[in-house]
């Protein structure tokens, strides 16, 4: 046979099915085509972005107090005893801290288990109706558990704290289940000709495999596990989001900027302490 003969069946199924590229190609335009359909049925328009009467004097003011964040109170009482502004901000953030590692520490207790009974590795008796169990528990945003917690128990810091892991459990365990499902199998097939079980040689095999990319993926938890207490504060708990919202209902926006550049500088550090570890895992 020829060696054009042979290149036949290989042109034409190149031909007959797309690359991957188009594939994404293709997802991207029909997602495209679904936003415009989105943008039509709900008859939006920018114009509904036009600021009100002294709104663009209301943008100005905020985002240049952004140059110049407050280093000090701005009220012009404040009660005796008080301590500096800035010592403030450090408690603060080290209380929002606190609240989001509690709440990713009991988020990754119970996802790490439940990833491994969401993998390939468990029967589907048990793999399927789990993941519906996730997939409702992700569903459920962490501010509307804030929500039923409060109503159920009150303010108090383990309702604040379940509420968040919650939710982080179900798309931690979702996600670290599908890490695991993606690893080279070889090792595991490895272990299994050598006597080991199935489930075992999944677990070895496949597992250390995974853990930086698990372990990237927790520290990226945390910044979100941050963000989401600092945004219980709007509830009523001692974190960020508490004294930002009293800030901007007083319209110290100076103070409002200082709040906010302490959250990203806490945010940046947890980004560089996780690419630090990672690439040490990785070596």
């Amino acid at each position: 046979m020829s060696e054009s003969a042979r290149r036949q069946p290989t042109v034409r199924a190149m031909v007959a099915r797309p690359s991957a590229l188009q594939a994404r190609l293709r997802v991207l335009l029909w997602l495209l085509a679904a936003g415009a359909v989105a943008w039509w049925w709900l008859g939006l328009s920018l114009s509904g972005l036009m600021p009100q009467a002294g709104g663009l004097e209301i943008a100005r003011q905020f985002f240049a107090a952004a140059l110049t964040p407050a280093l000090d109170y701005q009220a012009a009482f404040v009660p005796d005893g008080s301590p500096a502004f800035l010592w403030s901000v450090a408690q603060t953030m080290g209380v929002t801290l606190l609240y989001a590692v509690a709440a990713l520490s009991l988020a990754v207790a119970l996802a790490l288990p439940l990833s491994f009974f969401a993998s390939m590795a468990a029967p589907v008796v048990v793999r399927v109706p789990l993941r519906a169990v996730l997939g409702l528990a992700r569903s459920v945003h962490e501010l509307l558990w804030a929500i039923l917690f409060l109503a159920a128990f009150g303010m108090n810091s383990a309702s604040a704290i379940v509420a968040i892991a919650l939710p982080f459990a179900g798309t931690l365990a979702k996600v670290w289940s599908e890490m695991l499902d993606e690893t080279s199998p070889t090792a595991a097939r490895a272990l299994e000709l050598s006597g080991a079980r199935s489930r075992l040689a999944f677990a070895v095999g496949r597992a250390p495999l995974a853990f930086a990319d698990m372990a990237a993926y927790g520290f990226y938890r945390l910044e979100c596990a941050v963000r989401a207490s600092a945004v219980l504060g709007f509830f009523g708990y001692p974190t960020a989001g508490y004294f930002l919202k009293l800030s901007f209902e007083n319209l110290h926006y100076r103070e409002v900027w200082t709040w906010l550049y302490a959250l990203l500088l806490m945010v940046l550090l947890f980004e560089a302490w996780s690419a630090r570890l990672r690439k040490r895992f990785v070596a």
